[in-house]
């Protein structure tokens, strides 16, 4: 698809289909189904605020314990205090002139936690970094942030970045939560207001701030956190880093339901299986690329999870043969596919497998469907030419959408307009999105039996001597040889500047042509990548995600 959006005047009108069928799963193929929600829900409704909304729910659980990071506790009325406490020495510093947008260096340290929801108290908007980013990429964000403040744990990450700080260590954060209880206005932040920014990789190279406001938050876990039986006893990991908008589920649903939220170090994150058993978990959620991990380690056995309930995968693509290996791995756990861009707070479509394997649905490219949209957002999907299809490019909108990037720029060509008939054009450059615009994901779909099935990006469709190529067409076929775990397809530069194929593989064998075999006897010969790279394990970045850029370096490096 063209990077402009399309232009669709005179093109048959669209009109944004909602999710009318409840919860995901709830209405997938036959034998798809969905335990029923019997617990109370805490009264989180009609707050103005994020932190309010976590406090309601805090006071109804405040004798369970709410946190387990780098070896502290924090109940959930130590939590309330601990932030509240430093919330208060935040505005007494700043002799009650907080700054608007506070940085957060997370180090999965329980101060990062008590950190984030004292920005919160205060009305300002937490700035999450990541301390294994480069220095560079930190003080790139710190500068387009504009940020007053940057809190932390002692780091070294914070060397280079120009910002004034308050440096906590974790025993100084457990005594926040010893002080008597903090007097406190009631936190100013409105509906309105940005409660986060997280930044993600932007196409000029330069990160593209997301904000995401207070209401939008606060819709996604009303919805949300009905979905998984998270109860007081529940234990829930806490996978994602805060600079990843992934964790916006792990703290705000786990603690709306008096879950506790239990925070591994990065190194037991190589590990999941054991990681899941020595922490007791019933709730995990992850990126699917933690299944190789454990599968890798050989540690991916029948019955080896046995105490999780509830799994949930996100952020890329989750394959059958992922999700069978942790059915069976898991089998007292229902396992769900969700979907969503940072621009629409967490996730916004969600599927969940049917109990029986053998009633699992088979989709073009081997993997998952990403379900249903929730009853917070509608969508769209357009062709290349901007005409209603079932299959092209997923537009959305709704109370969990983004107002438009931090900054304005970034907005070009990622929104459109709908008119008073419902029919969609360009939105007008230069003029902020209003709440009717449709984000464009970038992300193509399929709907199909009534849900989305996920095909890739529109920019991993690629034309290679005349042919159109899907490149997830040929990871789903490189995923059916027996010995590969996971596969990836990138365009490179060629012989006479012509684009080619090439292959990564994540493999118990380096087959290679065993693999081309299987490939051949599935595809025409253009759709053949010239080279199948066998790898121990593919690159991630930060996120846990497949680093595409890293991968193409890596292969570069296999050429030379």
């Amino acid at each position: 698809m063209s990077a402009d959006p399309p232009d669709t005047t005179g093109r048959p009108r669209t009109t944004g289909r909602r999710c009318t069928t409840g919860r995901p799963g709830t209405t997938t193929r036959p034998g798809t189904t969905t335990r029923p929600d019997t617990t109370a829900r805490p009264d989180t409704t009609g707050h103005p605020n994020l932190y309010a909304q976590f406090r309601a729910a805090a006071a109804l659980h405040d004798g369970h314990t709410a946190l387990e990071a780098g070896g502290h506790e924090l109940t959930y009325r130590q939590l309330r205090d601990a932030a509240e406490a430093l919330a208060a020495r935040l505005i007494s510093s700043h002799d009650g002139r907080v700054p608007r947008r506070i940085g957060l260096l997370s180090n999965r340290s329980i101060g990062s936690y008590v950190s984030y929801l004292a920005v919160l108290c205060t009305g300002a908007t937490v700035v999450p970094l990541n301390p294994d980013y480069p220095h560079g990429r930190n003080a790139v964000i710190a500068e387009a942030a504009d940020l007053g403040l940057l809190i932390t744990d002692p780091h070294p990450a914070t060397a280079e970045l120009d910002v004034p700080r308050l440096t906590l260590t974790p025993e100084e954060v457990v005594g926040l939560a010893a002080e008597a209880p903090a007097r406190l206005p009631e936190c100013p932040a409105t509906p309105g207001d940005v409660a986060y920014i997280v930044f993600t990789s932007g196409s000029t190279g330069t990160p593209k701030g997301v904000p995401v406001l207070h209401r939008s938050v606060m819709a996604y876990v009303d919805y949300a956190s009905g979905l998984y039986d998270v109860t007081p006893g529940s234990r829930c990991s806490q996978t994602f880093d805060l600079s990843f908008d992934g964790s916006v589920y792990d703290l705000f649903v786990t603690w709306s339901r008096g879950g506790t939220l239990v925070v591994p170090q990065r190194s037991q994150l190589l590990s999941p299986v054991s990681f899941v058993n020595s922490a007791r978990l019933t709730h995990w959620w992850s990126v699917p690329s933690l299944v190789s991990f454990a599968d890798r380690l050989g540690t991916l056995k029948p019955d080896s999870m046995p105490t999780l309930r509830r799994t949930l995968f996100g952020g890329e693509p989750l394959s059958v043969t992922s999700a069978r290996l942790w059915q069976a791995a898991a089998p007292n756990s229902t396992i769900d596919n969700l979907y969503g861009p940072t621009e629409l707070t967490c996730t916004c479509t969600g599927y969940r497998l049917p109990d029986d394997v053998a009633e699992w649905p088979e989709s073009p490219n081997g993997t998952v469907p990403i379900g249903s949209c929730y009853p917070t957002v509608e969508y769209l999907v357009l062709d290349e030419d901007g005409a209603p299809a079932t299959d092209g490019e997923l537009c959305l909108r709704g109370s969990q959408r983004f107002p438009g990037y931090l900054d304005p720029a970034d907005n070009a060509g990622r929104f459109l307009s709908a008119d008073g008939e419902g029919a969609v054009r360009p939105h007008p450059t230069g003029s902020p999105p209003t709440d009717s615009s449709w984000y464009r994901t970038g992300d193509r779909v399929l709907e199909t039996d009534g849900q989305l099935v996920h095909l890739g990006r529109t920019d991993h469709q690629v034309q290679i001597r005349g042919y159109r190529i899907e490149l997830g067409e040929i990871e789903a076929q490189l995923r059916q040889h027996p010995e590969v775990r996971d596969a990836i397809v990138i365009a490179v530069e060629g012989r006479n500047g012509e684009q080619d194929l090439e292959a990564a593989v994540t493999a118990s064998h380096d087959d290679t042509e065993g693999m081309y075999r299987t490939l051949s006897a599935r595809l025409p010969a253009y759709m053949l990548p010239r080279r199948i790279t066998a790898f121990e394990q593919l690159p991630l970045n930060p996120n846990g995600k497949v680093d595409r850029k890293a991968l193409a370096s890596a292969l570069a490096k296999n050429r030379s």
